[in-house]
């Protein structure tokens, strides 16, 4: 389980943090807007479920991986963006409670399939 854990903390470094400094750093003007449009509303709340579902499967100690999703969005944004800026703090409680929402119904669901 330590190996998943681990893979899936370095998915989410380069889906959090990377991609960002990808689309800041290589793609310039309307192109930039149109990149982080695609990550912040399309692809980072995808990975949330994504990764919230996987930690649905193991919630006792995969419980983590959801909120470091979030953290690591979080300090992506101010970094490669604007330092403490209110929106990307609200974008990254959305990602928090989609995963966790998403954790929660599967673990529910294999909860009554047992």
């Amino acid at each position: 389980m330590k190996k998943s854990f681990i893979l899936w903390l370095i998915v989410s470094v380069v889906i959090m943090l990377v991609l960002p400094w990808l689309a800041v750093t290589f793609v310039k003007g309307d192109g930039g807007m149109a990149v982080c449009f695609l990550l912040f509303f399309a692809i980072n709340p995808l990975y949330s479920v994504i990764v919230g579902v996987y930690a649905g499967k193991d919630i006792r100690n995969l419980w983590s991986l959801p909120v470091l999703s979030a953290v690591f969005y979080l300090i992506g944004t101010w970094v490669f963006f604007e330092m403490s800026e209110t929106a990307f703090i609200l974008n990254a409680l959305v990602y928090l409670v989609l995963g966790i929402v998403a954790m929660l119904v599967l673990a529910v669901v294999r909860k009554k399939a047992k």
